[in-house]
């Protein structure tokens, strides 16, 4: 494994902004305040234990966990016990999950979730594969020769695919802590429901009246399985959306605004703000569509 606080790092030449980095911590310094970066994160813990501030819930987590973070979604970690463990953070520059997405399926399953808490438990089997993988990507980087980048999306696809399969495979066993035999379907029917209507309908009572159920039993159903208020869950699926338009196309805000049901461009500016901590315009610059691509 990486030696402690390792570091190695890409520079964007075209930009002068990170592109991708691996880096190791013996300590919780990097992540024991609020995160929100303009670029993807992934931390594997390797020892430790402790409780993850994601968006508006919080979650317990232990050691040889995978965690995942989309650009600008906030987190931090909080722990009083030794944390050591490795971190990958790439910038869409470098590589584009939404563009990569039939490669590597990882946008809606590792990033972008709504409806899964942002780790997967690492296993023996995926540990050995992280642990080759990432002395690879070490070894590159030392030593960089023709075809670096390529060489790297290529070890990164490998962790990031290996990371999906395992959040795949654990995500049905979640369902055992479903008690009564009609809340799989009215959770499941509340997936669908937003998937169809983020768009067009914003409010919890939208989803209540479709799912003929009263908007305080839905509520309690999404607090209790989801951590989160179903609000909250509509609102993060609008930003999740808002941001892959800003990304991957040059369409004015006031367009993607109107797209996602907005009538007035600066109410949406405000929500984006509100949820990304950015302003649209200036994910868009730092992010978004119009910049070099890399890879």
């Amino acid at each position: 494994m990486l030696t402690t606080q390792t570091a190695f790092t890409l520079v964007n030449p075209q930009t002068g902004n990170l592109a991708f980095r691996l880096f190791s911590f013996d300590d919780n310094s990097n992540f024991d305040h609020l995160q929100r970066h303009n670029y993807y994160t992934v931390i594997w813990v390797t020892k430790g234990s402790g409780k993850l501030r994601w968006n508006f819930s919080e979650y317990d987590f232990e050691t040889n966990t995978l965690l995942a973070f989309a650009i600008y979604q906030p987190f931090m970690v909080i722990t009083d016990e030794p944390f050591e463990g490795v971190a990958l953070n790439f910038h869409p520059d470098f590589f584009c999950i939404h563009k990569h997405d039939k490669e590597v399926s990882c946008h809606g399953v590792l990033f972008n979730n709504i409806y899964e808490p942002p780790f997967v438990r690492v296993d023996e089997h995926a540990a050995t594969i992280f642990k080759m993988v990432l002395e690879q990507i070490k070894a590159e980087m030392q030593n960089p020769a023709i075809a670096q980048y390529e060489l790297l999306i290529s070890y990164l696809k490998i962790f990031l695919i290996t990371a999906v399969r395992l959040k795949t495979e654990q995500q049905p066993s979640e369902q055992t802590i479903l008690i009564d035999r009609k809340e799989p379907f009215i959770l499941q029917n509340l997936k669908d429901a937003i998937e169809a209507h983020f768009k067009k309908k914003h409010s919890a009572s939208d989803y209540a009246d479709m799912l003929n159920i009263s908007a305080k039993a839905l509520a309690k159903l999404t607090k209790t399985h989801f951590n989160r208020t179903l609000t909250d869950m509509i609102a993060e699926r609008i930003i999740i959306e808002a941001k892959r338009e800003l990304y991957l196309t040059n369409k004015p805000v006031k367009e993607i605004a109107f797209e996602l049901g907005y009538d007035d461009e600066y109410y949406f500016s405000r929500f984006f703000k509100n949820n990304a901590d950015v302003s649209p315009q200036l994910y868009r610059d730092t992010v978004g569509a119009g910049r070099a691509v890399m890879a």
